[in-house]
């Protein structure tokens, strides 16, 4: 009898593999983990662990994805439109997720996690410029949701870098007024 990925016992496993390679991953730097590592801080062995997941890598890009999720709650876009407490609220995700991230997950593992965070923000934009938008699939909606992932991320990289004298919110609430204005006018039937 095989087990489904979604039965509990399954997902509890993956959880502890993934728990175990963030716990690991707040001591060594993500090239000196390995598999041995992380079963033996898990207490499995090396068929469950690739039963879950392919490899390391696979195991960091699933962790990351899950981690911003988590961070980035879509639940609360689903009900929300593209306005200035929407770009807020997303653009403070992204900064406590890279904040939380260890700075050992960081070195070596950036184009990573920026192509994680990017491809969960399209996904996020483009939901809300479609519901806005009234329209089932939009090639400009796309395009604009691709834009604004690469500016809000690129805006995080800029704050984490230079401007961490000052908060997410009030570093991104300066340019929100010519991001939402652009929008309106790009949109505008």
């Amino acid at each position: 009898m095989t087990q489904s990925k979604t039965d509990l016992r399954v997902l509890r496993t993956r959880k502890l593999i993934m728990d175990s390679f963030i716990e690991l991953s707040s001591k060594k730097e993500f090239k000196d983990i390995t598999v041995k590592d992380i079963t033996t801080e898990a207490m499995i062995n090396r068929a469950t662990f690739y039963y879950h997941f392919q490899d390391i890598y696979d195991l960091l890009e699933k962790v990351l994805s899950e981690v911003l999720l988590v961070n980035l709650n879509w639940s609360i876009f689903e009900k929300s439109e593209l306005n200035e407490e929407s770009i807020i609220q997303i653009f403070t995700a992204i900064t406590d997720f890279q904040k939380s991230l260890s700075y050992r997950c960081h070195r070596g593992y950036e184009d990573t996690i920026s192509r994680i965070i990017r491809e969960h923000l399209e996904i996020v934009f483009y939901k809300l410029l479609l519901k806005q938008n009234n329209v089932n699939e939009d090639a400009a909606l796309k395009t604009t949701a691709v834009i604004l992932s690469w500016g809000i991320y690129g805006a995080s990289v800029e704050w984490r870098k230079n401007s961490m004298d000052i908060s997410p919110e009030e570093y991104i609430k300066l340019s929100i007024p010519y991001i939402i204005s652009g929008i309106t006018l790009s949109f505008k039937k």
